[in-house]
């Protein structure tokens, strides 16, 4: 029986890891943390440790495993360059995990954009996230994913082609511009288009999450998986052999 703490357990997706690791046979909550709990505590008693938490609650968690490494799986998003780093450093001693969105789905939508990327070299890219009204990071770490994911595609800097809105009179699109727009209202879970976009045709690509469900159940397969895995970052491309 895998032991599974969960960082973020007072979050909404907290709440959902506690509901369905009720239904695992061979997993279960082996301690839960909210904001400003006991980090060191849940390293001790939790053989993986599912983090959804916040980038400072991120930061706490993975400075703390230095001198407990755990397997971790991190969902948090907005994470800065330092915990980026820190995060980076931490696969040296420990198998991490870390991914934007643990929906399978987002994780073949990347894939195929990536691919879309290549070989449509001459179609403009925008990408569109929409989430529910109490999302705080705009745009969304998925879609953010997904703009460094065809930039690199095209060999291209993610940082120096990417923007995030248009207003007044700013002249024609950019050839190599990607636009990263968000939408919030209501209760949307999640919904990702990366389309692209030519003379007379274009294709888009669309994924939408219908359920918090979905990342709950992606974390657990994740978090079992990476149970016995040798020290390093992985990333959803290493758990799908993509």
């Amino acid at each position: 029986m895998i032991n599974i703490g969960i960082l973020g357990s007072e979050g909404r997706m907290g709440r959902e890891l506690v509901l369905h690791l009720q239904d695992e046979s061979d997993a279960r909550v082996g301690s839960l943390v909210g904001r400003g709990g006991d980090v060191m505590g849940l390293l001790e008693k939790s053989d993986v440790v599912v983090d959804f938490s916040s980038p400072l609650g991120t930061r706490h968690l993975l400075e703390a495993a230095q001198n407990a490494p755990r397997p971790l799986v991190i969902g948090t998003t907005g994470l800065d360059e330092g915990v980026m780093g820190l995060l980076r450093r931490s696969g040296e001693l420990m198998p991490v995990f870390y991914a934007t969105n643990m929906s399978l789905g987002v994780a073949v939508l990347n894939h195929l954009a990536h691919k879309a990327s290549k070989l449509l070299r001459d179609f403009d890219i925008e990408i569109l996230e929409m989430h529910h009204r109490h999302k705080k990071d705009a745009p969304s770490g998925t879609a953010m994913s997904l703009a460094h994911n065809v930039a690199k595609a095209r060999n291209l800097d993610p940082e120096k082609v990417r923007i995030s809105g248009r207003d007044g009179i700013v002249g024609a699109r950019g050839r190599d511009e990607i636009a990263v727009m968000s939408l919030r209202g209501g209760d949307i879970v999640g919904r990702h288009t990366v389309g692209f976009y030519e003379d007379g045709e274009f294709l888009e690509l669309h994924h939408t999450a219908t359920s918090r469900s979905t990342f709950a159940k992606g974390a657990i397969k994740i978090a079992k998986w990476l149970h016995k895995k040798e020290p390093k970052l992985y990333a959803i491309s290493d758990f799908l052999g993509i």
